[in-house]
């Protein structure tokens, strides 16, 4: 194994705790981040967790600088992880040096439009030089993928064909928010969802869905996601996929509207430069985020249903697993592991059942403790 696992962005909040489980997963990230006295900083604190005889390195790399991010990446072998939002914003120069490369990558955005980005913009260019993009790798959307896509095999194992497929998030306990979550929900404002409809991608606003969680009911509101774009891969009879999120709770109405409302605004030019110029500022605010203690309050929770032409639920799928946090990283860990070691099914941009197959992702998140509860 000749290749190096590179995280980009090590001292932000969920930069850091990539490198601490990337450690005890046996790897030796090289840690890159802007500012080289706190790189310097978290190499002495986390270096001990790094596996015996392997010594933690860092560099580094500056996204507003794009040749010193190309420079991370000195071979096709090598794993590009970037935590480094909004991801709208910065996100561009890691996704270029990767393609450039022909290497793996792997980022933790939950941004809806930088998505949409790498499925529709950068997969063609990825292919042709190699590079497996693997975007939106944690609590947004890998769960989801999962979940969609065994309620998928469920419906046809029973002989049935599913239409279409919902995937609602949800969180149980509290935990707060890091300082780049808050950003890229900054970076999200205005932005149109969009969903798959008919067989095709379609921008628009469509109604608040309703989930059982625990036996509640809970509304969520419809978001962009990877589920999109690789759920109908899987099986291309699906003609309709709808992503929902119900971390609003009983505000998830009303925050529904007002997402209407800051789109329309988005759209009147004084209002779009107010929303740009706060993304500014708010993007220079890193590193902070929920403590351990606050983090381990919290549970993901992600639902999916499939449903026949006439809106008719064949089958359901429930599944819980550690905090977004926490399992945002370990779920980037063991996709950078998986690519570090060869084991990705193609090449372009790639979601996470078509990239790993089913039953490797299946069996990787129940190792990680995201599992189905029924």
């Amino acid at each position: 194994m000749t290749g190096r696992v590179i995280v980009l962005g090590a001292t932000g909040f969920t930069g850091r705790l990539v490198a601490e489980v990337a450690c005890r997963a046996g790897l030796a990230p090289v840690l890159a981040g802007r500012h080289s006295e706190a790189l310097a900083a978290l190499l002495t604190e986390i270096g001990p967790l790094s596996p015996a005889g392997a010594l933690l390195t860092s560099q580094v790399a500056d996204v507003h600088d794009s040749e010193s991010v190309r420079a991370l990446v000195t071979s096709p072998d090598d794993v590009l992880v970037t935590t480094v939002g909004p991801f709208v914003r910065l996100g561009r120069p890691a996704v270029d040096a990767a393609i450039a490369a022909g290497c793996g990558y792997v980022d933790s955005t939950g941004e809806p439009a930088f998505i949409r980005e790498v499925f529709e913009s950068d997969g063609a260019r990825a292919a042709m030089t190699g590079a497996r993009l693997l975007t939106a790798f944690g609590y947004d959307y890998v769960p989801g993928n999962l979940a969609g896509a065994i309620a998928m095999r469920d419906a046809v194992a029973a002989g049935r064909i599913p239409d279409r497929v919902e995937v609602g998030y949800f969180v149980k306990g509290t935990g707060g928010y890091s300082s780049g979550t808050k950003a890229s929900m900054a970076a999200s404002i205005g932005a149109t969802p969009f969903a798959y409809t008919t067989g095709a991608i379609v921008e628009g606003f469509t109604d608040v869905e309703t989930f059982t969680v625990g036996g509640e009911q809970s509304d969520a509101l419809p978001i962009g996601g990877s589920e999109h774009f690789v759920l109908p891969r899987l099986d291309h009879r699906l003609t309709s996929v709808g992503v929902f999120l119900g971390w609003a709770g009983k505000g998830t109405r009303a925050a529904h509207a007002a997402a209407k409302a800051a789109s329309t605004a988005a759209r009147v030019p004084l209002a779009g430069k107010v929303i740009d110029a706060a993304l500014s500022r708010g993007s220079d605010v890193t590193g902070q985020g929920p403590t351990a203690l606050e983090r381990a309050d919290a549970r993901t929770v992600v639902v999916a249903r499939t449903l026949d032409p006439v809106g008719r639920q064949l089958s359901h799928v429930t599944m819980e697993g550690p905090s977004p946090y926490d399992l945002t990283a370990e779920l980037i860990v063991w996709a950078a592991a998986m690519v570090l070691t060869g084991r990705t099914t193609g090449v372009g941009a790639l979601g996470p059942v078509d990239g790993f197959g089913l039953a490797a992702l299946e069996s990787g998140c129940a190792d990680i403790g995201l599992r189905r509860v029924d």
